[in-house]
């Protein structure tokens, strides 16, 4: 995915914005799902849509709604008229959200790559920049975070923090619930066992 910003910049929606260098740029988009949003915070119909796309990427990355983050990241392609309109909207969007900078030319070069005439349009893409879905944005509005699934099956994404993730469950499980499983699956003991733990304690055999 990182081929596609070759030579190119976005920036980080956070409260100072950073420049995000070649390499941050690799870190941020390998083995994920790319949405590139393009839409505008003045068009009404982005302002109906950016909600939606705002709860949907929270529940899919933060932490109040889930214990790790979807392999998931949002470029913001806008067609704001003023840089300051672009910086308002995305004040209002989560701080994950990353963007390519107000004024840059490649921002019509992605519009005409991926066919986008009206905004909103929300453009899926696999890491190696295939196109998952043309413009989700009737999926995201139907089906909601649950279409993630189906991206993340045609994504072909290597979930490198699964096993370390599952293990650790399980460990916590086992943990907790250790004992009382010791209890409830306890072994009978035989007679010859139960003699012979008496001794061990001190205990005249009868």
């Amino acid at each position: 995915m990182a081929a596609l910003f070759t030579g190119k910049v976005l920036t980080g929606n956070r409260e100072r914005d950073e420049v995000e260098t070649e390499r941050e740029l690799g870190l941020a988009l390998e083995n994920k799902v790319l949405l590139l949003y393009f839409g505008s915070g003045q068009c009404p119909r982005c302002r109906q849509f950016a909600p939606i796309l705002k709860d949907f990427f929270l529940r899919l990355t933060d932490e109040f709604y889930v214990e790790r983050a979807s392999q998931l990241v949002l470029v913001y392609v806008s067609r704001d008229e003023t840089e300051e309109q672009q910086s308002a909207f995305l004040r209002s969007m989560p701080k994950r959200w990353l963007a390519v900078p107000f004024g840059d030319a490649f921002k019509r070069d992605l519009e005409l790559r991926f066919g986008v005439s009206e905004v909103p349009a929300v453009v899926v893409l696999r890491p190696d920049g295939e196109v998952i879905v043309g413009n989700a944005v009737d999926e995201i509005r139907r089906v909601g975070p649950a279409c993630f699934r189906n991206w993340q099956e045609a994504a072909e994404l290597v979930d490198r923090n699964f096993l370390l993730a599952e293990d650790f469950d399980e460990l916590s499980r086992r943990s907790i619930t250790d004992p009382f499983r010791r209890l409830k699956y306890k072994v009978e003991k035989t007679p010859e066992e139960k003699k012979k733990g008496r001794k061990e304690d001190g205990e005249e055999s009868p």
